[in-house]
């Protein structure tokens, strides 16, 4: 594996890398320091610790799509081969296969999550300079109809990878991860139409909802939550319940025992400025 490691200022010099914190900066550079020669990263958390970065750090990183997570834990630099293009006859591959299974090289050679695994891309590496172009055809093979007709098919792969992605997502941060391929198609384009943020707020006012009931409740398959449930906790539609308070001047209960109490200091039974004679609403026995 090599020891240094390259950062393309088409990433580095964004307004979406630029708007994060220094810290979150920070890590995202460690984290790329420390990728094998196909930008995987088994230790993301030890990492963050050893440089002294939060979980809000990762967090960001993953929210702002400049790493991709995987169940496993294992995460990978989403513009790496923007950053680096190691000589085929240099590079060590990744031991993560079944991860890298997962993903698909774009056009601009980002990673992206994609089930429906292109068997072709569109760009190579060349072994010579680290240069990268594209493959050519020699001339009159390929038709501008052909041309048209795949650029056509690619579009489309990209637009489903794009739907995919976002859905993979915010998939991983759903706590019962049950009944996954039941997650319509239709749903998971309904998905884009909201922001990642806010999605993720969804969800966390529903875990919210749900840890905060005083009896047993299990959480709804994630089926069921995205394939249209999640709605009533966007930002648009989610009230807060909000309980209120008891009044016990006007609590029935509590004038019961008031008058019990006012007819025993009546009778000496009690001291006249003893109030802890009285109980708090939440203090009745029944």
């Amino acid at each position: 594996m090599a020891n240094r490691r390259m950062f393309s200022q088409t990433i580095i010099d964004s307004d979406a890398f630029l708007d994060m914190p220094s810290s979150t900066q920070v890590l995202y550079f460690h984290l790329s320091m420390r990728a094998d020669d196909e930008g995987f990263v088994n230790n993301p958390k030890k990492i963050q610790r050893m440089i002294g970065c939060n979980d809000d750090d990762m967090k960001l990183l993953i929210l702002k799509r400049f790493i991709l997570l995987f169940e496993s834990g294992v995460i990978v630099i989403k513009h790496w081969k923007i950053h680096n293009c190691i000589r085929k006859d240099r590079l060590v591959e990744t031991s993560y296969q079944e991860e890298k299974a997962l993903l698909y090289e774009k056009e601009n050679l980002a990673y992206t999550l994609d089930k429906t695994k292109a068997k072709d891309t569109a760009t190579i590496c060349q072994p010579s300079d680290n240069q990268v172009t594209t493959n050519s055809q020699p001339d009159g093979s390929i038709g501008k109809d052909s041309i048209g007709e795949d650029r056509l098919g690619k579009d489309s792969i990209v637009k489903d990878n794009a739907v995919n992605d976002f859905f993979e997502s915010i998939w991983r941060l759903y706590p019962n991860k049950k009944s996954k391929t039941a997650v319509t198609a239709k749903a998971k384009k309904e998905l884009q139409k909201y922001s990642y943020e806010e999605i993720v707020r969804a969800i966390e006012r529903y875990e919210h909802e749900v840890n905060a009931c005083n009896y047993e409740r299990d959480f709804m398959h994630g089926s069921t939550f995205f394939n249209g449930r999640y709605i009533d906790y966007l930002d648009e539609n989610f009230e807060e319940e909000v309980k209120p308070k008891s009044n016990k001047k006007e609590d029935p209960i509590f004038k019961m025992i008031k008058g019990e109490v006012d007819e025993q200091r009546r009778n000496g039974e009690i001291n006249r400025d003893d109030q802890r004679c009285l109980p708090m609403a939440d203090e009745y026995p029944f």
